[in-house]
């Protein structure tokens, strides 16, 4: 376990120096770049014959053999995504965050829902004209994997690009909570499909009701003992300490309480970052607390999105399968564009959002580790190697085509117009 921690930060470690000393692309994407850039060198110049006195082969075996040793799926999904988004929520601002709870919840709840519908049903459609098959099932599971967006990909992003801060809550809002909703709907569907059942409508609503809202009222529980906790104390080693123990502690205990992990940690993380951030932490606490938490949040940031351009290595590529993995990027923004953009280009002026807010919304949906990591956490089969091989291409389309072009479709559709037209809807807040 050692080595394999060491040689993660060591690897994250050099990657990011190198794209901050050459390459200049935000952290996320560089570092992925890079981890990516190596890993397909290795593969070229290994098919190639290229070896140089056997080290190029001996890299790839050795690159191989540390991703085969880690667990991404359980690294992700049982470690790392507690720390990220409580880190993530606790920059929410909860005032604003309330003015438009509910365009969030709408999006982050029935958009997904509709989309893993749109993007099941047209994927299951698509695959034959590919000559592959999946079942509708399975096919309902990659459309639940891939309907989540991630929060940590393009928040940085719509910062450096000066997006107005209604449109960033909304979107970093919608982002936090419909990871949550997506893995619960992930487990819906992968339950059907491997059962063979299916679930009445009544069962699966009280199965969302139980993880979706169990998650956010033990997350409530979990963020006000916490505040009580911060509050009866002023000493900001003790602090910072209690912060990370109700992260750790508070996300084992709701997997075992059968509710939602990732619920509960936004929830957790939105009332540090204000009430207890507010009421019960000294400045200097505040500024320990906020830095261990900025910190941690950018360490495995990089540390993720190396791993997931490492994951390139072990993916199930054929020729079919890019195909698939094209047009499953197309249907997922399509979807995006039906599900979020289309209701907010009609609603705009009821959701309190300005011009040009559809297309950033559609844009910025990226898609990230998290869809990784439930793809590779499908039981073994045909239908895992179809679904992880398309997953990683979406993703990869996502995050270098919108990633590295969100800020200017901010820029030029939305802040061009409010500077034109100020936006008159920040009175409320």
């Amino acid at each position: 376990m050692l080595d394999i921690v060491a040689i993660s930060i060591s690897m994250t470690a050099v990657l990011a120096y190198l794209n901050h000393r050459f390459i200049r692309l935000p952290t996320t994407i560089g570092v992925m770049a890079t981890s990516l850039g190596v890993t397909f060198l290795l593969v070229v110049l290994d098919g190639l014959g290229w070896n140089l006195l056997g080290f190029v082969h001996r890299l790839k075996l050795a690159e191989a053999g540390f991703l085969h040793s880690v667990d991404f799926s359980q690294l992700l999904l049982q470690g790392m995504l507690s720390l990220l988004l409580f880190a993530g929520a606790m920059h929410v601002d909860f005032a604003r965050l309330a003015n438009y709870r509910w365009q969030v919840l709408a999006l982050a709840i029935v958009s997904t829902s509709v989309s893993t519908a749109v993007v099941g049903v047209a994927i299951w459609l698509l695959l034959p004209l590919l000559d592959m098959r999946l079942s509708l099932p399975y096919c309902l599971v990659f459309g639940a994997l891939i309907s989540p967006t991630d929060p940590i990909a393009v928040m940085g992003i719509l910062r450096s690009a000066g997006a107005p801060r209604n449109l960033e809550i909304v979107i970093t809002g919608e982002s936090l909570f419909n990871d949550g909703v997506g893995v619960v709907l992930f487990s819906l569907m992968l339950a059907l499909a491997t059962s063979g059942d299916a679930p009445s409508v009544s069962s699966a609503s009280l199965v969302l009701l139980r993880e979706a809202g169990g998650g956010i009222a033990f997350g409530w529980v979990l963020g006000y003992a916490l505040y009580r906790l911060l509050a009866s104390v002023d000493h900001y080693q003790i602090e910072v300490l209690l912060t990370l123990a109700a992260v750790l502690g508070g996300y084992s205990l709701a997997s075992h309480l059968e509710v939602s992990g990732p619920l509960a940690m936004v929830i957790a993380g939105v009332m540090t970052g204000n009430r207890s951030r507010e009421h019960a932490m000294s400045e200097t606490t505040r500024h320990y607390v906020d830095m261990f938490w900025e910190l941690i949040d950018e360490i495995l940031n990089a540390l993720l999105f190396v791993l997931i351009g490492m994951q390139a290595l072990i993916v199930p590529f054929t020729s079919r399968m890019i195909l698939a993995g094209v047009a499953a990027y197309v249907i997922a923004l399509a979807a995006r564009l039906l599900t979020v953009g289309a209701p907010i280009a009609f609603l705009r002026r009821a959701a309190g959002l300005p011009r040009g807010s559809w297309l950033v919304l559609t844009w910025g949906g990226l898609r990230g580790g998290i869809s990784v990591a439930l793809a590779l956490s499908l039981p073994s089969g045909d239908a895992r190697e179809v679904i992880l091989a398309m997953t990683y291409l979406v993703v990869m389309a996502s995050i270098f085509g919108q990633g590295l072009t969100i800020g200017r479709i901010v820029r030029k559709s939305v802040c061009q117009g409010e500077a034109a037209q100020p936006m008159q809807t920040d009175a409320r807040t």
